[in-house]
């Protein structure tokens, strides 16, 4: 080789050890550089409208950080994912109010419910291993603990297809967690409701197969299934299985998050906006609700199934699976996701709610689209709403824009008789793991209702009719129940729990 010759290689050399060693700050700045260009990201910030519109008001338009005032949400981060790539990802406000520390498109928030999904992919590709059948009992193959079996389970066996679309007949909607100084409990005390467990045992009271309810204990039974045909710590399966091959290299559902880990992530805020009790809650529920990840780690977890969906070799599922696990089975729920929607309207997506974390997952099957949004704020899940619905209407997606609704004039006695204190048991709302109880008060504002989950969160209602009243935050609706004189004796959430009123 010349001397020239040799000057060109070493040159070259150089570059290429500059390029692989370079910091992933350096390449985040670029790419946070060619961001600043993007006019589409300046529209979507100032282009937030309330996901609930009231009929004959003007449509008012917000920026993202109006609306995260609005909701006391004090850090967001969102990723949006266009044409089969990453278009943006980027961070908002902070991590942490007491720290001030500004939240990156890295931060790593609980991804809570969003868990699921990504666990049910691992639990579809142990089927795809033959470690595991969908269709057969789950008893055949747990080891140590068993599902007791009575009178439903002798009708119809619980397999971990039901597991996976919610149709096992299991009890347990939710988990609330357990402080950073409590006592964990393992995960047969959880499927037990025994020892430091804080929610009930997880049983079959209806037959498997014959409804949709939404059970993470059904996800915790499945989280024991995988680790014993495994062998191996359930964190462990699911990086081997799923977040390593989707590149998913900060995420993680290790409990607790290790330091090197745990510096990237956001703490949890309350709906007031201040901060919660430690800087976030414990999920020995792993599968259920114990995934740590960012918007831009579940887009590549996205683009991975979108790219197998449509036959190409995705590098966790098989084409074949992968669009079962896109087929709904009950309730609009696949194999793990929610489903909706046809042709290019297809999509599937899941939110997650943990103790002062909020999260959003969608997207489409057709033209590698999506929206990832976190939030480190217990009113997160409408703030996340509106701004989906503002990135689908800069990006020209087949979603329904902003739900009308027509409100109605209500005399204010009537309100008044609804005002007063209301209880909810503890279990049914998965709040709070010291009370037994959940205390509600509703007061009259104007020309509706304030509504004071007491430790929890705040949300006005407004009336529709007489007696129902909307959410015009999130599209909750609430129904006022009367006793036969008329008199009112509790308020129920549509679909979620009901408040009855104490006496005096």
């Amino acid at each position: 080789m010349t001397s020239q010759g040799a000057s060109i290689q070493r040159t070259l050399t150089i570059l290429l050890l500059v390029f692989v060693l370079a910091p992933a700050s350096v390449f985040h700045h670029t790419a946070a550089k060619a961001q600043q260009t993007d006019p589409r990201i300046a529209k979507v910030e100032n282009g937030i409208s309330g996901a609930i519109q009231v009929r004959d008001r003007i449509v008012d338009f917000f920026t993202i950080q109006d609306r995260m005032a609005h909701y006391n949400v004090p850090g967001v981060s969102v990723a949006v994912l266009d044409g089969g790539r990453i278009a943006w990802a980027k961070g908002y406000g902070v991590k942490d109010i007491q720290t001030g520390e500004p939240v990156t498109s890295e931060t790593l928030f609980q991804a809570a419910s969003i868990s699921k999904p990504v666990a049910a992919t691992a639990a579809l590709r142990l089927v795809e291993e033959g470690l595991l059948e969908l269709e057969a009992s789950i008893n055949g193959y747990l080891v140590g603990w068993q599902l007791p079996e009575n009178r439903f389970t002798r009708l119809e066996p619980v397999t971990l297809k039901h597991l996976l679309t919610h149709t096992g007949g299991l009890t347990v909607h939710g988990f609330p967690g357990y402080a950073l100084d409590a006592e964990l409990a393992s995960t047969v005390e959880v499927l037990d409701g025994s020892g430091p467990a804080n929610t009930g045992a997880i049983r079959v009271d209806t037959v498997p197969g014959s409804i949709w309810r939404y059970s993470g204990g059904g996800y915790t039974i499945m989280q024991k299934l995988l680790e014993d045909v495994t062998g191996k710590p359930f964190p462990e399966i699911l990086r081997e299985k799923v977040l390593d091959p989707a590149g998913m290299e900060l995420s993680s559902y290790e409990l607790p998050l290790p330091p090197e880990r745990a510096a990237f992530a956001a703490s949890s805020h309350l709906s007031d906006g201040s901060p919660g009790d430690g800087k976030w809650h414990l999920y020995p529920e792993m599968a259920a609700a114990g995934l740590w990840t960012n918007p831009s780690e579940l887009a590549k977890l996205a683009m991975d199934l979108q790219a197998s969906f449509h036959g190409e070799s995705g590098r966790i599922l098989s084409p074949e699976m992968t669009r079962r696990m896109f087929t709904p089975v009950l309730g609009g729920y696949g194999l793990g996701f929610g489903i909706r929607g046809e042709g290019e309207e297809a999509r599937f997506s899941h939110g997650g709610s943990n103790y002062g974390f909020r999260a959003q997952f969608l997207a489409f099957m057709e033209g590698g689209r999506g929206v990832f949004i976190m939030t480190n704020g217990d009113r997160g899940s409408a703030l996340a709403q509106e701004i989906s619905l503002a990135v689908a209407r800069e990006y020209g997606w087949p979603v329904p824009d902003y739900q009308e609704v027509i409100l109605a004039n209500i005399p204010a006695e009537t309100l008044e008789e609804i005002a007063g204190t209301y209880r909810m048991d503890a279990d049914e709302v998965d709040l709070r793991q010291d009370a037994e109880e959940v205390v509600v008060r509703v007061e009259v504002v104007g020309d509706h209702l304030r509504v004071e989950v007491v430790g929890y969160q705040t949300f006005e209602l407004h009336p529709t009719a007489e007696d129902w009243f909307i959410d015009l935050a999130d599209g909750g609706r609430v129904r006022v129940d009367r006793n036969d004189e008329g008199a009112v004796e509790a308020i129920q959430i549509l679909n979620g729990p009901r408040a009855v009123r104490k006496e005096g």
